[in-house]
């Protein structure tokens, strides 16, 4: 068997069990590490295939410059301005200030950078904030929900972190969560 393929099934391996601590169960403790979303398996990516995008931009700035709308089988949907595909995180408190994703969940779950007063928008409705996230900088957050990226998603307009462990959504331009 091709040592690529080896490898790539090994990560793939690591990734699904490092999603298990992305959510809890109703006593607080971690779920199954099953993975519920529109993508398979075989779509989970690691770190250094992802599409989710640098903490900074060639120009030295940090964040996204933009949110904007996608047509996808889910509907419309927010991405950043390069396409990338942002999420809501159910144990989140809408219109709270901070994150509740922290350890392997950022690794795999990553905060979308920005500052609410630079952030262009097209097509987005809803009300983009921010919050101190939980590594000091700026989250983006949209109708009060902190934005994430997920690391399974390979390229631009992948929704493979939709329905993850049913917490995790893609969101309208009003910024509702699209469950389900």
């Amino acid at each position: 068997m091709d040592s690529r393929i080896m490898l790539g099934a090994a990560v793939a391996a690591a990734a699904l069990l490092g999603l298990a601590g992305c959510s809890t169960g109703d006593d607080g403790g971690p779920t199954s590490s099953s993975v519920e979303s529109s993508g398979s398996a075989s779509d989970e990516a690691t770190a250094e295939d992802t599409a989710t995008p640098d903490a900074s931009d060639d120009d030295g700035s940090s964040g996204v410059t933009g949110l904007a709308t996608a047509e996808t089988d889910l509907g419309t949907i927010v991405v950043d301005a390069d396409g990338n595909t942002v999420y809501q995180f159910d144990s989140d408190t809408q219109g709270g200030d901070a994150s509740t994703c922290e350890g392997q969940c950022a690794d795999n779950w990553p905060p979308v950078h920005g500052d609410d007063g630079e952030v262009e928008l097209d097509g987005v409705t809803g009300e983009v904030g921010s919050i101190t996230g939980i590594d000091g900088e700026a989250q983006l957050t949209l109708d009060g929900w902190p934005l994430y990226y997920f690391a399974g998603d390979a390229t631009a307009g992948d929704t493979a972190g939709q329905g993850v462990n049913d917490v995790w959504w893609v969101l309208t331009p009003a910024g509702e969560p699209i469950r389900g």
